[in-house]
């Protein structure tokens, strides 16, 4: 009884440090960074106990957009999944594969991706907060992944519609005046014999270079598109 009392207190302490750096944390923030006021910007205001649950009060989470820019999250992913600093999602965010997907400490959650979906958003941000392409000129204004994509994580199957991108840099008729060539006036994507019918992702890829289908046809053209390859 007495060698089953010496192994019980030699391993209760054990036990309660494994418990503790298997439970997630509630506040993601506090885990990394024990004083907020260091890493606020300095005209920040007074910001009360509760780090991440503190923030959501103002910066809210979700967009209801796609012409609503997202600052904060913007900041916060390329801090912690940029070059400098590349932490997991799961270091901020909970995760249930195909049930959930939100914040630690937050009841919402954004969709159900499975894994591969989790794998393929991994792989998207990396041209995101590396400011490679399209979805690296939307990081530098301000625009994260919901800008596009709507509030549920995006899965591998997902789409953007051409409406949604025309909500911020549309209509149709402003980028066809923005595009226009006065020297050749045949010579304008958004005003081409295709008409309305093609889809603004066939030139513009957000995670990969950008392509001007024109060429494909017309060889001598020369056309620039932003996010192209370097």
């Amino acid at each position: 009884m007495v060698k089953l009392r010496i192994c019980l207190a030699l391993l209760l302490p054990l036990l309660c440090m494994a418990a503790a750096q298997t439970k997630p944390a509630t506040d993601p923030c506090a885990a990394c960074h024990a004083d907020m006021a260091k890493v606020l910007p300095k005209d920040h205001v007074a910001v009360a106990p509760g780090g991440l649950s503190q923030c959501v009060v103002c910066h809210k989470t979700g967009q209801t957009g796609a012409a609503e820019k997202n600052e904060f999250s913007t900041r916060l992913h390329l801090a912690h999944a940029g070059e400098k600093q590349q932490l997991e999602c799961t270091t901020c965010h909970t995760y249930e594969a195909g049930k959930s997907f939100g914040l630690i400490g937050q009841e919402h959650s954004w969709g159900a991706p499975k894994d591969e979906d989790l794998v393929l958003m991994k792989q998207k941000m990396a041209s995101w907060s590396g400011l490679a392409f399209t979805a690296g000129l939307h990081a530098k204004a301000g625009v994260d992944c919901a800008g596009c994509h709507g509030k549920d994580a995006p899965l591998a199957d997902s789409t953007v519609e051409s409406e949604r991108c025309l909500s911020c840099h549309g209509p149709v008729e402003k980028l066809a005046a923005k595009t226009a060539n006065k020297e050749f006036p045949k010579r304008n994507a958004h005003a081409s014999h295709y008409g309305s019918d093609i889809a603004c992702t066939t030139c513009h890829h957000a995670h990969e270079a950008s392509v001007v289908m024109c060429a494909d046809c017309h060889k001598l053209w020369k056309m620039n598109i932003p996010g192209a390859a370097n």
